[in-house]
């Protein structure tokens, strides 16, 4: 995850209350050290048994899901985790069930919505990021398996329950040459169109960030959402 992603969503997060944390997976522990001190975050890995700063840690395979004695989180980030998971609807329907009411879910993910990517799998049948893994694949290696863009990842949001789904502006990583601009215009104009025919404000939300550039242009993707307060 690059730097720019990272101040992104931590800059999101500033200000929001979040004492309970479920870092999954935690990765390097960036975001344990980017939090304030006064929170208290548990995490996950696939590969260690416990890392430094963390209040409790799991060892734990994701496409499994959450652990079962995982508590009640005001957070749950799944940062450049989902994309490994084979399972990713019980991963988010673990993580709203682990969610306090009103709570926050993160996920940062590769999109694969962007001019090129879209190219490259009209002439290879396989995404960037995401190659053919015939004679590659062991079970518990690091593997990108399921690749996202904004509009497969909200459907699979609203179908674990989750509400007020927001695609956060990444300028560092959106396209910025006229060619890619020129190459993103069918799909752009396709979601406009779509928007003109939406029949209420969750249809008119959906396709309204289905245009952006961030959406559209953007090679990764910070999408937060909320667990409903009933």
């Amino acid at each position: 995850m690059q730097q720019s992603s990272k101040n992104v969503l931590t800059a999101w997060l500033a200000g929001k209350s979040v004492e309970s944390v479920l870092d999954a997976p935690s990765g390097d522990g960036w975001l344990q050290k980017a939090l304030p001190p006064s929170a208290q975050i548990d995490g996950i890995d696939l590969y260690e048994d416990s890392k430094q700063g963390y209040r409790r840690f799991w060892r734990h395979d994701l496409d499994r899901g959450l652990p079962a004695d995982a508590g009640q989180y005001d957070l749950v980030a799944i940062c450049e985790g989902i994309e490994h998971v084979g399972n990713p609807l019980l991963l988010l329907r673990d993580a709203h069930a682990h969610l306090n009411p009103g709570a926050i879910l993160a996920v940062t993910t590769p999109s694969v919505w962007y001019p090129q990517s879209r190219l490259q799998y009209l002439y290879k049948g396989f995404f960037p990021s995401f190659p053919p893994l015939g004679g590659k694949v062991v079970p518990g290696t690091h593997m990108h398996i399921t690749p996202w863009c904004y509009p497969w990842l909200w459907t699979y949001l609203k179908l674990a329950g989750f509400e007020q789904i927001e695609l956060l502006a990444e300028p560092e990583l959106t396209g910025k040459h006229l060619h890619e601009r020129l190459l993103a215009l069918p799909a752009r104009w396709w979601c406009r169109r779509k928007l003109r025919k939406a029949r209420n404000d969750e249809e008119r939300e959906f396709w309204t960030t289905c245009a952006t550039d961030t959406a559209l242009l953007g090679r990764h993707m910070i999408v937060v959402a909320r667990k409903p307060m009933a």
